[in-house]
């Protein structure tokens, strides 16, 4: 898939990523030193310029990271100490913020003082002259440390905005004293694209600063963070910053997760290469799964469903030609084109997901693909979801066409018991003299499942214990079935999710449910679903699904 554009000179672009510092900042984002360490490691290979990995003076686990990531050492990422410029009244010698960033095991270090006058005089209540003193003297201390600076200019565009001159003059201050790069920060994130161009032609045409000592930081508070970043470079900033899927501060930061590939696909610069651009779906996942935080679905380049296709309409057209709804490859950056199952369906969508799970339909009359279009818009009208269900729709598809899928086993009867504070003869002697259970016994709760099952001609009948119904259902299915199928022990249950579904005749603990549960083995993880009003016939009914997958798939 190819793409126009004119700015196709392949400039070079200086990625800084803030993630480790200021993505942390984040609600719900917080990380181990191990998971810094990671995280770090991962941005090397990926091929990002500059890490910024943290606020040493802050934390003893900032330091520590610092420390360990010496030790490591980096490949293609320069590692950048942050911290901020020295307290009023006191000389940059004698300032502990200072003097941590110094000893730093790191080349760089990045320090933030305020540009806009508001600040300055209502914040930091001093004069705008001490201000300027205090960026020079700070940045001055850590030269002669030896260290390489960045100077980000906090509230730039807003002081800007206020102030025109003396935001200059904090710029220009900072490059004199031997500032490698001023940052330009956007850091209430509330300007617009076309508001950053102006300012930054007028600090090119009317200031005449040389852009190419100046980088740009953006926040996301008004949606516009990948916007005014791009927005500056097009004026000709050539150092961006940002984080991996956009995490930071209130709403965030700018996210790399889509800079990168706008920049690399669409203007055509020199970022981190397009072979290493492959790995970015890799990294964005990654970054979520340390952090423990779901990733975002829908989110461009990188998300699940950015090249996901439902729509019958849309399915058609893909197949015949992919950029009729995609507006680039998704190997480009690592993502696979999927195409969805439900009743917004076509004939194209069940082609497409057939092929993607090497189903062949070529035997198919059209009367028989119309049935089975049908039939599955019937079971999702009924509550079965095959959207995010592949297994279960491999499993259907094999019953449908060929007889394939095999009856592995067959379930006769199963029944399922929770209980809790049992009081056997055992616990009343523990009972105290108030008449309560000790509190040993008090949060004592327990399920069993028990399972009939006809598996190759033989009755099972098998009883297992489990933390809570579904698990206990489970155990005692595979107990009955390992014996005929030891690979089972190597398939585990890796995420369970339950949704009730809407119904006229049921509500409320009445309605219909669905399940849905995602299974692992070493080389693969699926997903099968369940429906019912009873909550553990769904999660039977899912489970038995992903052990067919799994025995499916390896062939017996």
């Amino acid at each position: 898939m190819k793409h126009n554009n004119d700015y196709n000179k392949r400039e070079f672009i200086e990625v800084y990523d803030t993630t480790l510092r200021d993505g942390t900042q984040g609600e719900g984002f917080s990380l181990s030193i191990d998971d810094k360490l990671m995280i770090a490691g991962i941005l090397d290979e990926l091929g990002v310029h500059f890490i910024e990995g943290g606020f040493p003076s802050s934390n003893p686990k900032d330091r520590k990271f610092f420390e360990l990531a010496a030790k490591k050492g980096f490949k293609n990422s320069k590692l950048v100490a942050f911290g901020s410029t020295r307290r009023k009244n006191t000389a940059a010698k004698d300032d502990a913020n200072l003097r941590t960033l110094s000893d730093m095991p790191v080349d760089y270090a990045a320090i933030f003082g305020k540009s806009w006058d508001l600040h300055v005089e209502t914040v930091l209540k001093i004069s705008l002259n001490e201000n300027l003193d205090i960026i020079a003297d700070s940045i001055n201390f850590l030269k002669a440390a030896g260290k390489r600076i960045l100077f980000d200019a906090e509230h730039f565009f807003d002081g800007f905005e206020h102030n025109e001159e003396y935001a200059v003059k904090s710029v220009k201050i900072a490059l004199e004293a031997g500032a490698e790069k001023v940052i330009l920060c956007d850091t209430n994130g509330g300007f617009l694209p076309h508001k950053i161009s102006k300012v930054i032609e007028r600090l090119k045409s009317y200031y005449k600063v040389d852009l190419s000592k100046l980088g740009i930081h953006t926040h996301n508070d008004t949606d516009c963070a990948v916007a005014n970043t791009i927005a500056a470079v097009m004026c000709g900033i050539r150092h961006v910053q940002g984080t991996i899927n956009g995490y930071g501060e209130r709403t965030g930061n700018a996210n790399l997760s889509s800079i990168i590939p706008n920049l690399e696909l669409k203007l055509g610069f020199n970022v981190i290469g397009k072979e290493k651009l492959k790995g970015l779906v890799k990294v964005s996942r990654l970054v979520d799964e340390i952090s423990n935080n779901m990733p975002v679905k829908n989110m461009p380049y990188v998300g699940e469903s950015a090249f996901a296709h439902k729509a019958g309409m849309h399915a058609n057209a893909v197949l015949k030609n992919p950029s009729s709804y995609e507006h680039i490859e998704p190997a480009a950056i690592g993502n696979n084109r999927r195409f969805l199952i439900s009743d917004l369906s076509g004939k194209s969508n069940i082609e497409a997901k057939a092929k993607e799970l090497g189903i062949d339909l070529s035997k198919l009359t059209i009367s028989e693909e119309a049935e089975l279009l049908n039939k599955i818009k019937e079971l999702d009208w009924g509550g079965f979801d095959f959207e995010s269900a592949d297994g279960s729709f491999k499993i259907l598809m094999d019953k449908y066409l060929s007889k394939k899928a095999k009856n592995y086993f067959k379930l006769l009867a199963f029944r399922v018991n929770t209980e809790k504070n049992p009081l056997n003869p055992a616990n009343l002697s523990n009972i105290n003299n108030t008449g309560s259970l000790p509190l040993s016994l008090e949060n004592n709760i327990f399920s069993e499942a028990v399972v009939m099952i006809e598996v190759q001609g033989k009755t099972e009948h098998t009883v297992a214990l489990g933390d809570g119904p579904v698990n206990a259902l489970d155990n005692a299915l595979r107990k009955a079935l390992l014996k005929f199928y030891p690979i089972l022990s190597e398939m585990k249950l890796t995420d369970f999710k339950v949704r009730v579904i809407s119904n006229k005749t049921k509500s409320g603990t009445a309605s219909y449910v669905r399940v849905l549960i995602e299974s692992s083995d070493k080389e693969d993880k699926w997903t099968t679903l369940g429906v019912s009003e009873n909550i553990i016939e769904a999660s039977y009914q899912a489970l038995a699904d992903s052990i067919t997958y799994k025995l499916t798939k390896e062939g017996l």
